[in-house]
C-alpha cells in the first residue's frame, strides 16, 4: 500500500508537469511549418524581419545583424523608424516570406549570401506585395544581415 500511495504521487506530478509544459510560451518558428534550420542564411534573414515587423523591439534584429548594420538600427531606435527608413517597407500587419530558390547546401561552405524576401500585408487598409534583398555575410560562423536593398535598385 506504500508503494501505491507512492506512485499515485509520482503520477499526480506528473500530470501536473504535463498540463504546466502545455501553459508554457514557445517561440514562434521561422520558415514553412516553423521548421527551418537555424544555420542557414535563410533564417536570419527571416528571422531579421520578423524581429522588425512582429516583435516588440529591435532587440533580436540586432543579435543577427553585423556591426556596421547594428549603428544603422540603434540609429533609428524603433521598429516603425527601421520599417520607414531601412527597409522602406510600412506594414500594419505583414506576412514574409524568403524565396522558394533551392540555394540550401550551395551556402553551406560560402561566405555571403543574398537573401530575396517577399513581403505581404496591409497599411492603412491597403494590400501592399513586395521584396527585399537582405545581403548577409558569415561572421565566426554565425550569419549576419549586413545591408538591405530593393530588388529594383
Amino acid at each position: 500500500m506504500f508503494t501505491i500511495t507512492r506512485m499515485m504521487g509520482a503520477l499526480s506530478v506528473l500530470c501536473a508537469l504535463l498540463m504546466l509544459s502545455g501553459c508554457l510560451e514557445k517561440e514562434k518558428g521561422v520558415g514553412k511549418y516553423g521548421m527551418m534550420d537555424e544555420n542557414t542564411p535563410e533564417y536570419t534573414a527571416l528571422r531579421f524581419a520578423q524581429s522588425i515587423y512582429d516583435d516588440p523591439d529591435i532587440t533580436v534584429a540586432l543579435t543577427l545583424s553585423t556591426d556596421r548594420m547594428q549603428r544603422i538600427l540603434q540609429n533609428y531606435r524603433t521598429n516603425r523608424n527601421v520599417q520607414r527608413h531601412v527597409m522602406n517597407l510600412k506594414y500594419d500587419s505583414v506576412e514574409i516570406k524568403p524565396d522558394g530558390g533551392n540555394k540550401i547546401g550551395r551556402t553551406q561552405f560560402s561566405e555571403s549570401s543574398t537573401i530575396t524576401l517577399f513581403f505581404t500585408g496591409t497599411y492603412n487598409d491597403d494590400k501592399i506585395e513586395d521584396l527585399r534583398a537582405l545581403e548577409l555575410v558569415r561572421e565566426d560562423g554565425q550569419w549576419r544581415v549586413d545591408r538591405v536593398t530593393s530588388q529594383y535598385m
